[in-house]
């Protein structure tokens, strides 16, 4: 499912293109599954284009079997079932992927949720475990916690013993949050969440902010972080430029970072690959952590999928049923 021109969901169309051929380090999937993402819902709007040789194709994770290798991937890769973060093509009923980049699905996984781990997984374990240094016993604030990446930090953060607190848009979607292991869920529409914090925190604060608004939460971000604080940028749905008391960054001597995932190199993202499965993937393939999932669309559907991401009343990952059925 492609688009000629960004614009609404409506703009998706089907096309058939070549099959793809993987190169070096490359295998071809068979699609069962791809995840819906809110950077695919921006790249169809013309704003986040796919960074140099990626596919055009939207979709950023998918699930399904090997069918084909590239010049030094081993010959065993072929016929596994896998997941994968792509820099693009996940739409499709085929996907190029780099071997390095994938992750092997149990057989007793669902490959809907296969298809829902990647791109969260990805992006919360480098976001708030590498940059953000998160360690146990510390606490997370991570704001939208029902949506995809919200409740991926949500369920990491609580089986690596972290407290963490979230924000969300309605009681029902708090009370999700809660279900997941929040330890407090803050409505935003009700209560401002820089005095929740710190009477949760006793006036301490938190010590990482998993940060998806940027805009005007910056400065309040900054409010409820604790001293030596962390503060991880990883999108900008609130606004692009934030206004920020440096002298408080110096008192508290607190660090600012953030990260797209997207356009990094091959090579950082095998590194990144290889550490969750040593230190996370252990938790999927026991079922300690299953993906929270919303709802699944065919793949002809996708209009219907990202109108629902848009929406804002998903809890958790919407899929796309490629061959999945």
């Amino acid at each position: 499912m492609g688009f000629d021109a960004p614009g609404g969901p409506d703009v998706f169309r089907p096309e058939e293109l070549p099959l793809p051929e993987p190169g070096e380090n490359q295998l071809l999937i068979r699609i069962a599954w791809a995840g819906v993402n809110r950077p695919d819902v921006i790249q169809r709007q013309g704003f986040y284009p796919p960074p140099p040789g990626a596919s055009p194709i939207p979709g950023l994770e998918v699930s399904g079997t090997v069918v084909a290798v590239g010049k030094g991937v081993q010959p065993e890769m072929l016929n596994r079932r896998v997941c994968a973060l792509v820099s693009g093509g996940g739409y499709a009923e085929y996907c190029l992927a780099n071997a390095a980049h994938c992750l092997h699905v149990p057989h007793d996984m669902d490959m809907a949720e296969a298809a829902a781990i990647p791109e969260t997984l990805f992006t919360v374990w480098h976001n708030v475990f590498e940059r953000g240094w998160a360690r146990e016993g510390e606490t997370l604030l991570v704001h939208g916690g029902t949506s995809g990446i919200g409740t991926m930090a949500i369920m990491l953060a609580k089986a690596f013993e972290m407290k963490v607190v979230t924000t969300a848009g309605s009681e029902d979607k708090c009370q999700a949050a809660r279900e997941l292991g929040a330890d407090l869920a803050i409505n935003y529409r009700e209560a401002d969440f820089v005095e929740e914090v710190k009477a949760f925190t006793g006036g301490k604060g938190v010590d990482v902010v998993l940060d998806m608004v940027s805009g005007d939460y910056v400065a309040r971000n900054i409010e409820c972080l604790a001293d030596d604080g962390r503060h991880v940028t990883i999108a900008v749905l609130g606004g692009l430029k934030a206004e920020i008391n440096m002298a408080t960054i110096m008192r508290k001597r607190l660090t600012l970072t953030g990260s797209t995932l997207r356009p990094r190199s091959d090579e950082f993202k095998a590194l990144l690959a290889d550490e969750i499965h040593n230190h996370a993937w252990p938790l999927f393939e026991d079922k300690t952590i299953r993906p929270v999932m919303d709802r699944s669309f065919p793949l002809r559907d996708v209009a219907a999928a990202h109108a629902r991401m848009e929406g804002g009343d998903h809890i958790g990952k919407i899929v796309l049923e490629v061959a999945g059925g």
